[in-house]
C-alpha cells in the first residue's frame, strides 16, 4: 500500500509541499525549523520550541494548526496556572442535580502550551499523561482526548527571570526540541517591510482536513528502515552511553523516537525508505533535549551533536 501511494505522486508535488510552501512564506528564512516541525507531527510526536520572545513561536503553531486544519487551543503558562486550568474541571449542574465537566483547553487537537516553563512543574506535570497517552484523568474519569493531538510548547531560555525548568520525563515526551533563532537579514527585511506575519497566518486557508493527518501519518511509520540502519541507530545510541561528555545516554525510547523521526524526514523527500541522511537530519532536534552535558549540565550543543556523528561510521 505504501509503494501505491509513493508511485501516486511519482513525478508530482509531494503531498506536503503545500503545507512547507506556505508555511515558508508566513516564518520566513525558516524552512528547515518547519520542516522538523512537520516532521514531528507526522511522527506522532511532539514539539518544543525554545527561544527568546518575539522569535515566531506562536505564529508556527498558528499557522501548522490553520494549513493542516487542526482545531487550535492556546494555553498561556503563568505561575499561577492550576493543572485544572488546563484539563477541566466539574461544575454542578443545578438543572440536572448532578455535576458536569468542562474539559479544559487540551481538548484540542494542536495545543500550544505558550512558554510553558512559566509554571510550576506540578502544572507543567498535567501535560504529562496527555502527551503519553493521549487522555485525561480527572476526578475518577478517564477522557480521551481528540485525535490527532499534537502539542507544540514554547519556552523562554532557562536563565531569564520568572523560568521553572522542566524535568527529564517531561523533556523526554517532546519527540524534538528545535530554536527559530534570529531572521537573516533579508528574511528579517522582509518582516518589517510586512508588518509582521500574524495576520496573514490568521487568513490562511486549510490544505488538508484534520481526519486526513491519520492517514499521512501510518504512511510515515511505515516507511521501511533496513537492517543496517537499525544497526547505525543503534550505534549512536551506544556511543551516547560510552561518551564522557554527556552524564547519561540515549533511551531506548529515544532510539524509537529517532527512528520515527527520520521515517518522517523520508516520506516528506517522497522516499519509501530511510537513509543515514534522514537519522543525522532529525538527530539534533531528537537528541540533544535529551543528553545532558558533563560540563555546566545543559543540553548537548550542536558541537556535541556534530562530534558523535563523526564518531559513528555508517554502515
Amino acid at each position: 500500500m505504501l509503494k501505491d501511494a509513493f508511485s501516486a505522486i511519482a513525478g508530482s508535488p509531494r503531498p506536503f509541499d503545500p503545507v512547507l510552501e506556505q508555511a515558508g512564506r508566513i516564518i520566513l528564512g525558516k524552512d528547515r525549523e518547519i520542516r522538523l516541525a512537520v516532521a514531528c507531527l507526522l511522527a506522532n510526536g511532539h514539539l518544543l520550541i525554545e527561544d527568546l520572545p518575539g522569535m515566531g513561536k506562536t505564529t508556527l503553531a498558528h499557522t501548522l494548526a490553520r494549513l493542516l486544519g487542526l482545531h487550535f487551543s492556546r494555553i498561556q503558562f503563568t505561575s499561577d496556572l492550576l493543572p485544572a486550568d488546563i484539563t477541566g474541571v466539574s461544575i454542578f449542574d443545578r438543572d440536572k442535580s448532578e455535576f458536569r465537566f468542562l474539559p479544559g483547553p487540551v481538548f484540542a487537537q494542536l495545543v500550544l502550551a505558550d512558554e510553558i516553563n512559566r509554571a510550576t512543574p506540578k502544572t507543567q506535570s498535567a501535560l504529562l499523561e496527555a502527551m503519553e497517552e493521549g487522555q485525561v484523568s480527572a476526578e475518577g474519569q478517564t477522557r480521551a482526548l481528540p485525535r490527532p493531538f499534537f502539542v507544540i510548547a514554547t519556552q523562554n531560555p532557562s536563565h531569564q527571570i520568572g523560568t521553572f525548568a522542566l524535568p527529564e520525563s517531561q523533556l523526554d515526551r517532546f519527540l524534538m526540541r528545535i530554536e527559530l533563532g534570529y531572521p537573516d537579514r533579508v528574511a528579517e527585511k522582509a518582516l518589517l517591510a510586512a508588518g509582521g506575519q500574524r495576520a496573514q497566518a490568521e487568513q490562511l486557508a486549510a490544505v488538508f482536513a484534520a481526519a486526513d493527518l491519520p492517514a499521512w501519518q501510518e504512511q510515515v511509520a511505515a516507511v521501511h528502515a533496513a537492517g543496517p540502519l537499525i544497526d547505525y541507530v543503534q550505534a549512536l545510541l551506544d556511543a551516547t552511553r560510552r561518551n564522557p561528555a554527556f552524564q547519561h545516554g540515549l533511551s531506548p525510547r529515544a532510539g524509537l523516537g529517532l527512528l520515527a523521526a527520520a521515517r518522517a524526514w523520508a516520506w516528506l523527500a517522497g522516499r519509501d525508505m530511510v537513509l543515514p541522511d534522514d537519522i543525522q537530519a532529525v538527530l539534533p532536534a531528537v537528541a540533544a533535549h535529551r543528553l545532558r552535558t558533563t560540563q555546566g549540565g545543559g543540553p548537548a550543543l550542536p558541537e556535541d551533536i556534530a562530534a558523535l556523528v563523526r564518531s559513528v561510521a555508517i554502515p
